[in-house]
C-alpha cells in the first residue's frame, strides 16, 4: 500500500521562515487595527456540528465542508466559515451583552475546493463581525475599516462595493425557479456574459430580463448609477441603488473615492447577504482579498435576530502579496552562539536567559563537543558572535570577562 508520510494533502502546504514572518507581521497589523476601533478577539473550535453551517442558511454547499462522525455518530465538520460559529455564541452565550457586539478573530477555515481552481482547502482568515447594528453608520464603519486594514498590509488596493438586494429585485420580477436564479447568479458572479445571454434568451423580454443583462456590465464609478435607475421600475430596487448611491458618497467623503468602484454584479452567496457587499482586490493576487457584507437574517437562526455586518481578509493572499511585493518580514537570526565547554552546560543555558532577557538578544545553545565545531556552526549560519562560558571565565565575542 502506498504511503502518504511524506507529502501534505491536496489543497495544503507547508510554509517556512519568511513567510511565516511576514503573515505573522501582517496579523499583529490587522488586530492591531480592530482592536483600535473596539474590537475583542474570539475564538470558535476547529469543529462544529454541522447543523450550525446548514447550508441552506449559511450559504455554504455542503460537498465542499469536511465532514466526519463523533463518538456518538454525530455528523460533524471542520469549521468551514468563521462568521456563523461567531453569530452561534454571540447568540448563545452573549444575549446579554450589551450590543452593537464587535468581534475579531484569525483563525483557519477548511474548504474541499474543486480540483485545479487554484484555491488552498486550508485558508487562514482575519476579519470583523459588527453585530446589533444595521443602518448606514454601521455600513461606513465596516467598509471603512477594511479599507484602513487594507492599508495596513497592501497599500494600493481596490475596493468594490454592491448590494444583495438590487439583484434579488430584479430576479423577483422573472419567471424563474430557485435553480435557474442559482444559475444567473453564478453566470454574473463569474461575468459569463455568454452564458447569462444564453439564459435570459429563453425568457419572455421584459425591462427586468434586460436589466438583467446589462447587470455584470454595470461597474465603475458614479455613472453606473445613472445607467442602473434609468433600467428598473421594480421599487425595491431603486431603494437599494438610493442607499447604495448615498453609501458611495459618504465613503468618498472619507477620501476612498479615488479607490472604490461601484459593481452591481457584486453578487456572491447572495441567499447569505441582504445588503450592502464589498470586496478589496490588489495587482498581485488574481482574486479577491477581501470579502465581506451586510448579513441580517444569520443570526435569527439561532433565535436571536439582529441585523450584523463584517468582512474577513484572506491572510495567504495578503502573505504571498506582501512577499511579491518585496515587504518581507525579517526572518530573525541568533545574535549569538553561546558554547559551553565540558561540564559548563547548564551555566551557558542560564547565561543564554540573562543575555536575552537583560539585552534583548537572540541566543543559539551550540550543541557541538568543541569549540572549532561551533565556530565553524557560527559561520555556515551567518552568527557573528560566540561567547564561550567557562569554569573560571566567560569569554563575551573575544573579550575576557
Amino acid at each position: 500500500m502506498k504511503l502518504y508520510n511524506k507529502i501534505t494533502p491536496e489543497g495544503t502546504r507547508d510554509l517556512l521562515f519568511e513567510e511565516c514572518a511576514t503573515r505573522r507581521m501582517a496579523e499583529s497589523r490587522l488586530c492591531s487595527v480592530f482592536v483600535s476601533h473596539g474590537y475583542q478577539e474570539a475564538v470558535t473550535p476547529g469543529i462544529e456540528f454541522y447543523d450550525v453551517f446548514e447550508p441552506y442558511h449559511s450559504g455554504i454547499p455542503q460537498e465542499i465542508m469536511y465532514k466526519m462522525s463523533d463518538q456518538k455518530g454525530r455528523l460533524m465538520v471542520l469549521r468551514p466559515d468563521t462568521t456563523t460559529p461567531i453569530a452561534r455564541l454571540a447568540a448563545t452565550r452573549l444575549q446579554n451583552m450589551q450590543r452593537p457586539m464587535r468581534f475579531y478573530y484569525k483563525q483557519p477555515i477548511y474548504r474541499s475546493n474543486p480540483g485545479l481552481t487554484g484555491r488552498s482547502n486550508e485558508t487562514v482568515e482575519s476579519g470583523v463581525e459588527l453585530l446589533g447594528v444595521g443602518g448606514k453608520r454601521a455600513d461606513v464603519e465596516a467598509i471603512a475599516l477594511a479599507a484602513q486594514a487594507m492599508e495596513s498590509c497592501l497599500p494600493g488596493f481596490r475596493m468594490e462595493i454592491g448590494h444583495a438586494g438590487f439583484f434579488r429585485a430584479l430576479a423577483s420580477e422573472l419567471p424563474i425557479s430557485e435553480e435557474e436564479r442559482e444559475e444567473i447568479r453564478s453566470t454574473i458572479e463569474s461575468k459569463n456574459y455568454a452564458a447569462l445571454n444564453t439564459i435570459l434568451e429563453k425568457l419572455p423580454d421584459s425591462p427586468a430580463v434586460r436589466a438583467m443583462g446589462r447587470l455584470p456590465r454595470l461597474f465603475g464609478g458614479q455613472e453606473v448609477f445613472e445607467e442602473a435607475f434609468s433600467l428598473c421600475s421594480n421599487p425595491e430596487a431603486i431603494e437599494t441603488l438610493r442607499y447604495l448611491k448615498e453609501l458611495y458618497e459618504s465613503l468618498s467623503g472619507l477620501g476612498l473615492g479615488s479607490r472604490m468602484m461601484v459593481d452591481l454584479g457584486l453578487v456572491q452567496r447572495n441567499d447569505y447577504y441582504t445588503g450592502v457587499v464589498f470586496s478589496a482586490y490588489v495587482e498581485e493576487w488574481g482574486d479577491a482579498v477581501l470579502l465581506g457584507g451586510r448579513y441580517d437574517n444569520l443570526l435569527a437562526r439561532f433565535d436571536a435576530p439582529m441585523p450584523a455586518v463584517g468582512f474577513s481578509v484572506n491572510m495567504d493572499a495578503v502573505t504571498q502579496a506582501m512577499l511579491r511585493r518585496g515587504n518581507a518580514a525579517p526572518v530573525q537570526k541568533p545574535d549569538v552562539l553561546v558554547y559551553s565547554e565540558e561540564g559548563m552546560e547548564l551555566a551557558g543555558i542560564q547565561y543564554a536567559a540573562r543575555l536575552t532577557a537583560e539585552e534583548g538578544l537572540i541566543c543559539e545553545n551550540a550543541l557541538c563537543d568543541s569549540l572549532e565545531e561551533a565556530r565553524v556552526l557560527a559561520e555556515k549560519k551567518g552568527i557573528a558572535r560566540i561567547d564561550i562560558v567557562g569554569e573560571k571565565e566567560i569569554v563575551k565575542g573575544g573579550e575576557r570577562q
